[in-house]
């Protein structure tokens, strides 16, 4: 009952889309070759100036794999050090997010199964997408499931449409999250709920994702990405400090409050030395809030 919403995308049931999922991954299991970092993933231009597109299609249902990770890591790295470019939408196209990890590709032989070869590169593209200096935005469409929910819990910020979906559905496998589900959904849900989620493996539709502080906001399906692009718009004249607060939230997360508050010290300081804080102290002594042109400087 709870899978029957999946007749809406691409006409694939939930099983369907599984199965979908392992044909996707079936074909690169049984052939090793070196990939090209372009193939699934892109960095497109969008239309506002310095928010740029981090564009992951790999048809049918962008299924994740080491090539995907690999990939998804690449670009990071190169955003990573794009001066002109201020915010990133992710967005995996009008019709589905990212519908998981390629089921073909888990082991199922003898012991030990050791899947590490196939999580540790998607991790290492989450952790590099998450501490990003740009502000990011995940445009939802259709579902976003297993790795693919991880993969948009990895941006600062989540927009979907209204027919959207999230979750965790490992368990239905026999197995859990491995690309940071478990952890990024209870920072972002709380304890209670993602235990819910993630022990029942069923869908979160877009209503209860905004309810319980999934998603930012929810639009209609053809106006996502529109609506992505500019809420990561917002940003883009933002100040220097952006980079610091970002960094201040993310590397006193997990720290005891004592030394959370001195990494929020440290960026502090950090951010005087920026252009920008001399020109939004003289604005606002000058001119009074809100009126400071900055420069990213």
């Amino acid at each position: 009952m709870i899978f029957r919403f999946m007749s809406k995308f691409m006409g694939l049931t939930w099983t369907e889309l599984l199965v979908a999922i392992y044909a996707a991954g079936s074909s690169v299991i049984s052939q090793q070759r070196e990939f090209d970092v372009s193939e699934f993933v892109r960095i497109e231009e969008s239309p506002v100036d310095k928010v740029a597109v981090l564009r992951l299609e790999r048809p049918k249902v962008n299924a994740l794999n080491q090539q995907v990770s690999e990939e998804l890591l690449a670009a990071a790295v190169e955003l990573e050090e794009r001066d002109d470019i201020r915010a990133v939408v992710l967005w995996g196209g009008p019709k589905i997010f990212a519908a998981g990890a390629d089921i073909g590709a888990f082991p199922r032989g003898d012991r030990p199964r050791d899947p590490s070869d196939m999580v540790d590169p998607l991790n290492n593209a989450l952790f590099k997408i998450e501490r990003l200096p740009q502000i990011t935005v995940s445009a939802v469409n259709g579902v976003a499931l297993g790795g693919g929910c991880e993969l948009s819990m990895s941006t600062d910020f989540r927009v979907c449409g209204e027919s959207a979906r999230f979750g965790q559905p490992e368990i239905l496998l026999g197995i859990i999250p491995g690309g940071g589900g478990t952890q990024r959904l209870t920072r972002l849900v709380g304890v209670t709920k993602s235990k819910e989620i993630s022990y029942t493996g069923r869908m979160v539709d877009a209503a209860e994702a905004l309810e319980i502080g999934l998603v930012s906001a929810i639009h209609p399906d053809e106006e996502v990405f529109d609506k992505a692009v500019e809420m990561a718009a917002q940003f883009v004249n933002g100040p220097a400090a952006l980079v610091n607060c970002k960094r201040a939230i993310m590397d006193g997360l997990h720290l005891p409050l004592e030394e959370a508050v001195a990494v929020e010290k440290r960026e502090f300081v950090a951010a005087f030395d920026t252009d920008d804080a001399v020109i939004g102290i003289e604005s606002f002594l000058e001119n009074g809030p809100g009126k400071a042109a900055f420069t990213g400087k």
